[in-house]
């Protein structure tokens, strides 16, 4: 069984393009109230090494592609993000890591609140002593 959620939300649309609605009739467990985007990654970087307290996220590969490595505290699972309708569900105290950015990598994420810095965890060794309480 997985650590986390994975999203499929619908692919609309019709001869001009394609769209993807993400909301909470759409499936999306949270009220947005923040979103960001990645690009233009360096090769060879790697980004996130952090945890979220209360933050719950859901992340999307719009563009490209990257590996998305997620942590419990106890059970480790990397995941290849290479669909933008495909969403990664990031809730609250699970360790993600972000790697192998193509260089065309877009990363949307959608958050459930305004950014903290109070809420982050960048010290693996503290979120797995978090993790386990």
């Amino acid at each position: 069984m997985s650590i986390v959620k994975l999203y499929d939300f619908p692919i609309l649309g019709d001869e001009r393009g394609s769209l993807v609605v993400l909301d909470k009739p759409s499936g999306v467990p949270f009220e947005i109230k923040r979103v960001y985007y990645l690009f233009g990654t360096t090769g060879g970087v790697s980004r996130g090494f952090h945890a979220h307290k209360k933050l719950h996220q859901i992340a999307f590969c719009i563009s490209g592609r990257c590996r998305m490595v997620v942590d419990d505290g106890i059970n480790k699972e990397d995941f290849m993000m290479d669909s933008p309708s495909i969403g990664i569900d990031l809730p609250p105290m699970l360790w993600h890591e972000m790697h192998d950015f193509s260089a065309d990598c877009v990363l949307l994420v959608v958050a459930s609140d305004e950014y903290d810095e109070a809420d982050y965890i960048r010290d693996y060794d503290v979120f797995t002593k978090a993790s386990c309480l």
